[in-house]
């Protein structure tokens, strides 16, 4: 085991999710009714409970706090005390390792979807199969595209807590200046390379489009040229495949040939945000979590897209989610805990009208009012992203996934290695080091 979890590390994607504010019970199904005595002296005494919880969401960075939430969930279940604990993202898995390997993990806790995978394999979760059962929990109220992140060979070891998917970001502006018609939801690479190529000749210092040669960017390009990074049953890699090698060489030809994309000596230094914000960047594929930087930061008009395809589509999204401690004694209040702050519909009203990452839940009128809230004015691209998510790979080694393809990515932009010849040497390592099951 220790082997494995000392494999687990943040990752990329510093991502904020917001949960302060009024909550209520989650759903249950009507089918499943919880029975109370007739008799009030009957009524059961429950036992005093304190459970502690650990989070990276919500703390003094990201500004948000779950003081109010658990005031809310201790008033509702009086026998109930949720002790809070904080951490930053960039130590929070570090830290988490240390508490695990020192048997004083909390009993419930917050992770993200990649490093779900290696704790759930290390049979460190709680499998919540039957307490979902007992406690009615209405797993319908989710998008299932989350409720499946956190479900590994058929039993869900979490609850889903946020989720942010990626789209086609554009600066009005710069179209106009050109003379073309904006992005649409059903734009190809084809589409993404012409309009580039019109922003390009604006000027020297003005460029098309923006996507990041890098893992969590070229698992999905594949995937949108029919590659992929596993085979189908998942028991084989196929990073080689020509669909992938072709793919990597679209990426690259648009910074080498066409140079619609920026090198990073063009960027300047500058990240990829900042150079979306200086009006020098006609499209930017990124996160739905920029809205409230770019409302507050851009000078001038924007809006979005779902992201192009090339064969397909496909888009990834980021999920974060909640689990219970397999070594905990105090399940049962955990799991309330975890359920109440997933799936309450009024901490997604909270958190939608706050700006933050989706929330789990399908409640209409509160994604009703989500899409109200502009820019973008186009929305509804935000939820028509969600028919093509696709996600990382579960791989239990997932970090050492990472890096080998990171090395061999960034062998293939410098000039080192062909793009064929860096995708065969990273097959021929991740083959020699990681074992699929």
């Amino acid at each position: 085991m220790k082997k494995v979890l000392v494999l687990i590390f943040a990752l990329i994607f510093a991502l904020s999710v917001f949960l302060t504010g009024c909550a209520q019970s989650p759903p249950v199904n009507d089918e499943v009714k919880k029975t109370e005595n007739a008799d009030a002296g009957d009524a059961e005494v429950l036992e005093e409970v304190t459970i502690k919880y650990m989070g990276f969401s919500a703390n003094a960075e990201s500004g948000i706090s779950l003081d109010t939430l658990k005031e809310k969930f201790e008033s509702e279940n009086p026998n109930i005390t949720v002790e809070l604990e904080a951490l930053g993202y960039l130590d929070y898995f570090t830290q988490l390792q240390t508490r695990i390997l020192g048997n004083d993990a909390p009993d419930c806790f917050e992770t993200n979807y990649e490093n779900f995978i290696a704790y759930a394999d290390e049979d460190l979760l709680a499998n919540l199969d039957s307490t979902v059962s007992s406690t009615g929990l209405d797993m319908s109220v989710y998008n299932q595209e989350t409720v499946k992140a956190f479900n590994l060979n058929g039993t869900q070891y979490g609850l889903p807590y946020s989720f942010s998917n990626v789209v086609l970001v554009y600066n009005k502006e710069l179209f106009d200046q050109a003379g073309i018609d904006y992005p649409s939801d059903d734009w190809t690479w084809a589409d993404v390379d012409a309009a580039g190529a019109a922003i390009r000749a604006l000027g020297d210092d003005i460029y098309g489009y923006l996507q990041p040669i890098q893992f969590f960017e070229f698992f999905k390009v594949i995937e949108q040229n029919g590659g992929s990074i596993l085979s189908e049953d998942g028991k084989s890699f196929t990073v080689n495949s020509q669909e992938n090698i072709d793919a990597l060489q679209h990426m690259i030809d648009r910074v080498e040939v066409s140079n619609i994309m920026p090198s990073e000596a063009q960027m300047g230094g500058m990240g990829e945000w900042d150079t979306f914000l200086s009006g020098r960047l006609g499209m930017l594929i990124t996160g739905i979590w920029s809205f409230p930087t770019f409302t507050s930061d851009a000078t001038f008009e924007w809006d979005i897209a779902v992201e192009p395809g090339n064969t397909q589509k496909a888009t990834h999204f980021f999920a974060n989610g909640l689990v219970v401690n397999a070594a905990s004694d105090k399940q049962e209040a955990a799991f309330k805990w975890i359920s109440y702050i997933s799936a309450s519909e009024d901490v997604a009203k909270f958190r939608l009208e706050n700006r933050w990452e989706l929330p789990p839940t399908l409640y209409e009128d509160v994604l009703a009012e989500y899409e109200k809230v502009t820019p973008p004015e186009n929305k509804a691209a935000v939820f028509k992203s969600l028919d093509y998510l696709v996600t990382v790979p579960k791989v239990v080694d997932f970090n050492q996934m990472v890096d080998i393809v990171a090395q061999e990515l960034s062998a293939a932009v410098t000039g080192a290695k062909t793009c064929e010849e860096a995708l065969n040497d990273a097959q021929e390592m991740l083959e020699s080091k990681i074992a699929l099951d």
